[in-house]
């Protein structure tokens, strides 16, 4: 009874909908364009924005250090299931 509802469910292959019309091949690059003075001028580096810079040393330091308290929480997590499993026993 089931294959007969499963069977009534599917349709023909001749009502299957064709594919959708294939879109014509684009290039994944476009075409190069000079930049025009706009552009180049926003492009260049703003001395008042110097001070605002994040610096690649100070953030990969904090990166380091926020790797390692996350480490050594997951240490102490793992070290608290541990404990508690084996006090059960």
């Amino acid at each position: 009874m089931a294959s007969n509802l499963f069977s009534s469910l599917r349709r023909p292959r001749s009502q299957v909908a064709p594919p959708p019309p294939s879109l014509p091949h684009f290039p994944r690059r476009g075409y190069h364009v000079e930049l025009g003075a706009r552009e180049k001028a926003l492009l260049e580096e703003d001395p008042a924005l110097k001070k605002f810079k994040s610096y690649k040393s100070s953030v990969k330091q904090v990166s380091k250090i926020g790797n390692a308290l996350t480490m050594l929480v997951i240490a102490a997590c793992t070290y608290e299931i541990f404990a508690v499993a084996t006090t059960k026993n």
